[in-house]
């Protein structure tokens, strides 16, 4: 008797073991149940926020590393229009409220995403080595022949500068001294090569070149206030990613890179 007993029960224990295996063959772990999908961002950013988002890009992907971003940077007025136009666009960062304003009216962002985000100040910068020139009231002066501002109709930075000039009387004299550019990356361009004696920048442009000189800061009564919204776009196919990239942009690691490279946070 007791023989038979250890015979069965060491045969069920064979057959559960068999069980046990033949489940486990039979349904083999599935990868996508432990690894997200891959995401692809497409970040429509103004010109002046180049080198910070860049910056921020591989600290988000540490975080997310089934995230890739892909960033389209330009004129906020450009980026505007591509967006009306169809672009396939997840996240804008504009550099004025203007933009966004459009983007909005036209019910083309995603309801409750939008923020403001960074501000920022104009400044007039000239080259390195130029010396002669210490005050906006100098460039009405023949030390000054050529004067870059972005274009007032499409670009942000313009549109401040215009304001600083017509502030300070100054946007009518100089009319025939003007050089308008497509982004303020070219406005600091025209001022590093020397093709133009003095520029209007964002205080951001001027802290990344070694080739120029801040002479000055606009008063912050001169121009409307700085500010960069920033939004996720409705037609995103990735909404959810896209608004946790745009959290991402008010945490403390990417406010550290924000005013590493000079901006203010609006929300200060």
């Amino acid at each position: 008797m007791k023989k038979r007993r250890v015979f069965s029960l060491m045969a069920g224990m064979v057959a559960t073991f068999l069980i046990v295996v033949g489940c486990s063959q039979m349904t083999p772990p599935n990868p996508s149940a432990t690894s997200p999908e891959s995401v692809e961002l497409t970040v429509s950013a103004a010109a002046s926020l180049q080198d910070a988002m860049k910056a921020i890009a591989p600290l988000y992907t540490q975080e997310q590393a089934n995230v890739t971003i892909t960033y389209n940077f330009g004129s906020s007025g450009s980026l505007q229009q591509q967006i009306e136009q169809g672009a396939p666009v997840d996240v804008f960062l504009s550099a004025a409220p203007k933009q966004m304003n459009a983007l909005q009216e036209k019910d083309l962002l995603l309801t409750d995403t939008r923020k403001d985000l960074l501000k920022n100040s104009i400044v007039l910068v000239t080259p390195k080595d130029k010396t002669d020139i210490s005050d906006f009231k100098e460039l009405s002066t023949d030390k000054v022949n050529k004067v870059a501002i972005g274009d007032p109709e499409t670009v942000p930075g313009g549109q401040y500068g215009k304001q600083v000039l017509t502030s300070l009387n100054l946007y009518a004299p100089l009319q025939t001294k003007l050089v308008f550019a497509k982004d303020v990356r070219q406005v600091l361009s025209y001022v590093e090569t020397g093709n133009v004696e003095a520029g209007l920048v964002y205080a951001t442009d001027a802290k990344v070149s070694d080739n120029v000189k801040v002479i000055a800061t606009a008063p912050d009564v001169s121009h409307a206030p700085i500010i960069y919204p920033v939004a996720v776009l409705k037609e995103s196919k990735n909404p959810d990613s896209a608004k946790a990239f745009v959290q991402f942009l008010s945490t403390e690691p990417a406010k550290t890179v924000f005013k590493d490279y000079g901006f203010s946070l609006a929300d200060n």
